[in-house]
């Protein structure tokens, strides 16, 4: 899911000469404890979901008593009547729903939601900012009338701009605050900067990979829980959404991740899969799944040509899009 959205939200193949990316990444305070039930009901019922359905998430989301205890203590029980429990698994459901009708109103701009995770995406070509600025304007009052307060401390924005004759960048104003900008932002646990440069990424998951006990490697030497535990511990930060990322790593970060498998390699006792295969095999994989959802956003860029056998290769006039996930991915299936 995450990497899908990575995809859709970095905004290599729609960029045409002059244009530039403005990504602004929202913070809402205390998101899923705003949710106001009547409203929720009102957009569940818009929805098509039946009145019984309805009156059981009502029922569910009021009247919820509260205390705080501390040690023999207890507080007078307070009841709530706004917000969805923290911890619940259907609270990120309810939250989506109650965000649903959150939509970008232009073309060139796009609202990234991952549950409270909230991305405003906009495409400025010929130095006009008049459709994205409108759409900063429309979310801040669409998040008034739903009871979310939008953290202006907490939101920053990220340009990335590559024209040669660069111009400043009046700041965004939500609210009459100023949102700062930032040239670099953690996006859905991967470090994003305003060059597309992936060093402070494959720095960050290199430095906080989990090591075992040296009298755990001795006593599990060559056995198939460190394989396991390689697999499920190291391995899955090692390579967080890599087909987003590692197309354009530098040959210095590759082999510093290289680094790491090997030494595993020593630890385990085991071959084990280098980074570059790895990325490989979920390259094929994640772009036969995209070739296979229509409503995927990046489907459009995998057609086949007249003759059927290939794909329509992406036109790539720099080596940061020849290298990015479409293009590599397009060539991976063509083998």
């Amino acid at each position: 899911m995450m990497q899908s959205l990575l995809h859709s939200t970095l905004p290599f193949p729609t960029w045409t000469k002059g244009t530039r990316v403005r990504m602004l990444f929202i913070d809402y305070s205390s998101a899923f404890n705003t949710i106001v039930p009547s409203k929720l009901i009102t957009k569940l019922r818009n929805l098509g979901l039946n009145t019984s359905l309805c009156n059981w998430i009502l029922d569910f989301l009021t009247g919820q008593p509260q205390v705080v205890r501390v040690g023999s203590n207890t507080s007078a029980t307070l009841i709530l009547n706004t917000g969805a429990p923290q911890g619940c698994v259907l609270s990120p459901l309810l939250y989506s729903l109650f965000t649903h009708n959150c939509m970008a109103r232009h073309e060139s701009n796009t609202i990234i939601k991952f549950a409270d995770e909230t991305t405003v995406v906009g495409l400025i070509t010929d130095n006009d900012e008049t459709a994205y600025r409108e759409e900063v304007r429309d979310l801040a009052g669409w998040c008034q009338n739903n009871n979310l307060s939008l953290n202006v401390t907490k939101t920053k924005e990220m340009i990335e701009d590559y024209r040669k004759r660069s111009t400043e960048h009046i700041p965004i104003l939500i609210n009459v605050a100023v949102v700062e900008q930032v040239e670099s932002f953690k996006f859905l646990g991967v470090h994003i900067n305003n060059k597309l440069e992936w060093s402070k990424h494959t720095k960050t998951v290199d430095t906080t990979k989990p090591i075992p006990p040296q009298e755990t490697k001795k006593i599990w030497h060559g056995s198939e829980i460190l394989k396991r535990f390689y697999s499920y511990n190291i391995e899955s930060i090692l390579t967080g959404c890599i087909t987003a990322w590692y197309g354009n790593c530098s040959a210095s970060d590759r082999k510093a991740l290289q680094r790491v498998v090997r030494t595993a390699q020593y630890i385990t006792g085991a071959k084990l899969p280098a980074i570059q295969d790895l990325y490989t095999r979920r390259c094929q994989r994640k772009a036969l799944k995209i070739v296979k959802d229509p409503s995927h956003p990046s489907h459009r860029l995998f057609s086949l040509l007249p003759h059927g056998k290939r794909n329509r290769s992406a036109k790539s006039k720099t080596k940061r899009l020849l290298n990015s996930f479409s293009p590599q991915a397009i060539r991976l299936l063509d083998r």
